[in-house]
């Protein structure tokens, strides 16, 4: 299996999780904050949404110009987020299988007012920042519902308020 096929596997398997995420943030708590210094809700949803298609996208050019890291849009809607998640995952599934494992190797840079700040196989990019940093902000996002009182899905194991996938289909065969 490929390095790109590797990734691509496990998104797969991840997105339908943070899919269920960002269906559960009531539609009347885009804007609601848990603290000054934190991203909205509707913030932290749409960056979710955004952050592996964006990404995908940011590592077909090499160098690449950093991008500007505090600006994250206020979504007007559920649905603008949701939709949002769905062109990511296409941009994931159409652009990520185009990488060969030489490209994956490839010594991938990032540069900012004309100088670089990092270089990094595009593979380990694409780990710590697609997935990782994925997986980070969806952890900070069900503290977010947590505090919303909404029920929290499960990811890789069971919340407090459902049990993984794994356990429903046992459970139902």
């Amino acid at each position: 299996m490929s390095i790109a096929q590797s990734l691509l596997q496990e998104f797969e398997a991840q997105a339908p999780i943070t899919g269920k995420f960002l269906e559960r943030l009531p539609e009347d708590k885009l804007t609601w904050k848990p603290h000054h210094k934190s991203m909205s809700a509707g913030q932290l949803a749409y960056h979710l949404a955004f952050v592996p298609g964006g990404v995908v996208r940011f590592v077909q050019n090499n160098p690449a110009q950093a991008p500007e890291f505090a600006d994250f849009p206020q979504p007007a809607s559920r649905q603008e987020i949701l939709k949002t998640f769905l062109e990511s995952i296409a941009a994931v599934r159409s652009l990520l299988p185009r990488f060969d494992d030489a490209a994956m190797k490839e010594i991938w840079r990032m540069v900012a007012g004309g100088r670089e700040v990092l270089a990094q196989p595009r593979a380990a990019f694409l780990r710590d920042v697609m997935l990782s940093h994925w997986y980070q902000h969806r952890g900070q996002f069900s503290v977010y519902l947590r505090m919303l009182d909404v029920a929290v899905p499960a990811s890789w194991g069971p919340s407090a308020d459902e049990p993984p996938a794994f356990v429903e289909k046992a459970q139902s065969a």
